[in-house]
């Protein structure tokens, strides 16, 4: 767009700009502050000249260019902190350059003040739309052009500094996700642990027992194959040493016991499947993705792989379980999520019940104590289940419930908890299925409450960890 106007040259004199108290100095600033830089673009040397010489006086480092051309090699050069540019010059017209500037990414985050004769409000409009950040009128007051420049390089100044917090933000946000990843990664391992040592427990026992077995039945089969043989060798009319050895070995005691042994070996074997299976089932590693499961199924496999704490032998303590199943839909859900979340819940509630019998036994007291842990499913609405795990184990302060749910915060003793059980469970039951855990304690008693949706009318896919 042409300037209604032509060239209009500035004044000779300049006013003492430092004495307004409006005026901050550069000359003013901190004395390792980089100066600014301001590059001038305007084909009458003269205006150049003045302008500079005025901005120079007020400690700016000061460049000049008289075409549209000159300057594109000066910014190529070294990029201004700002640039003063005149609209009508040659061959190139500042509203080009302008626009050239803000079309490359490195140049165009540059303020540029428009300095034109032109007073036309098309003139401005045009100005701002191939991306000014100010237009001043010739003939202006250098004041006024001061005091432009350090609002347009305050602006930038604030602008950096706002784009180098966002890039610390996203810089944490990133090692946020990364440190989350790790910790949810090392709360699999610490379970996974948790049910190894499960595991290892219950199929330890059984195989000592087959073991510890084996060799009393391989005997008696000895003795009986041997038996058999003298039998074999001396029927119809087995002699006396027949009948001494029949009554030294009791047979009917030796085949009723094999039998026995058969039967135990039988059981342990049982139950080895069963554990088997529990952890297959708890691991679920034959499903991928949402998956339709019974919730009280879930519950009993890990109850199954929780027995050798529930049923501690070495203190011949029993933890009581009392069930009160409802019947319900199957939940759709990742179950293997699902499964861990249950498993965290299950843990701290008997890690309560032993805290509570240990602090019995350190301060003995009359009031008899059975411990216990109470599960309860049921269907909250028409679209929720409702899965509740309570103890009667030792309780929380007041303090320690309300930091419950922060990472890294344990109620267990040192090296005995990660502090990222409930953390890990709230986010599988509040971020990955849409659903509620709640804490309470009353009547001396702590419940945990997971609140799901059942179908996946209600459940839109998430990411798995």
């Amino acid at each position: 767009m042409a300037e209604t106007s032509q060239h209009t040259s500035m004044p000779d004199s300049m006013p003492n700009a430092t004495l307004n108290p409006l005026f901050i100095s550069v000359s003013e600033q901190p004395p390792n502050s980089p100066r600014p830089d301001l590059l001038i673009v305007d084909d009458i040397p003269d205006n150049i000249r003045f302008l500079s010489k005025f901005l120079m006086a007020q400690g700016y480092e000061v460049r000049k260019a008289t075409s549209g051309a000159m300057a594109l090699r000066a910014i190529a050069a070294l990029l201004p902190d700002l640039i003063l540019l005149d609209v009508n010059m040659g061959e190139m017209n500042g509203y080009e350059l302008c626009a050239k500037l803000k079309e490359n990414p490195d140049t165009q985050h540059i303020p540029i003040i428009f300095l034109s004769a032109g007073s036309d409000a098309l003139d401005k409009v045009q100005a701002f739309k191939v991306g000014g950040s100010d237009y001043i009128t010739k003939p202006f007051q250098l004041e006024e052009v001061l005091v432009r420049i350090q609002t347009q390089l305050m602006l930038r100044s604030l602008q950096e500094s706002q784009k180098t917090q966002n890039q610390k933000l996203r810089q944490t946000l990133e090692d946020l996700k990364r440190a989350q990843a790790s910790l949810i990664q090392q709360e699999k391992m610490s379970t996974l642990k948790k049910v190894v040592a499960g595991v290892a427990h219950e199929v330890n026992n059984p195989l000592n027992f087959i073991s510890g077995n084996v060799e009393p039945a391989r005997q008696y089969v000895q003795n009986i194959l041997k038996l058999a043989k003298l039998y074999q060798q001396h029927y119809p009319d087995p002699p006396a040493a027949i009948r001494n050895f029949q009554t030294e070995v009791d047979l009917d005691f030796v085949v009723d016991d094999l039998n026995n042994i058969l039967q135990s070996m039988k059981t342990g074997a049982a139950r080895i499947k069963t554990v088997v299976s529990a952890l297959r089932s708890f691991t679920h590693l034959d499903e991928a993705g949402l998956k339709r499961i019974s919730l009280q199924d879930t519950v009993e496999t890990v109850l199954t792989l929780l027995r050798y704490r529930l049923e501690n032998r070495s203190t011949d303590t029993t933890i009581q379980v009392r069930k009160h199943y409802q019947p319900i839909p199957l939940v759709n859900c990742y179950a293997e999520q699902i499964s861990q979340a249950i498993f965290n819940l299950l843990v701290n509630a008997v890690d309560a019940v032993e805290a509570k019998l240990d602090h019995l036994e350190k301060n003995p007291s009359e009031v008899p104590y059975t411990p216990e842990v109470v599960i309860t499913i049921q269907q909250e609405s028409e679209r929720r289940v409702l899965l509740q795990i309570q103890d009667n184990g030792i309780g929380l302060s007041q303090e320690k419930q309300s930091r419950l749910f922060e990472p890294f915060f344990s109620t267990k003793p040192a090296g005995k908890g990660l502090g990222l059980g409930l953390v890990t469970t709230r986010r599988i039951i509040e971020e990955q299925h849409y659903g509620h855990l709640t804490y309470a304690f009353e009547d001396h008693c702590t419940t945990f409450s997971i609140s799901i949706p059942i179908s996946d009318l209600a459940l839109s896919p998430v990411s798995r960890p």
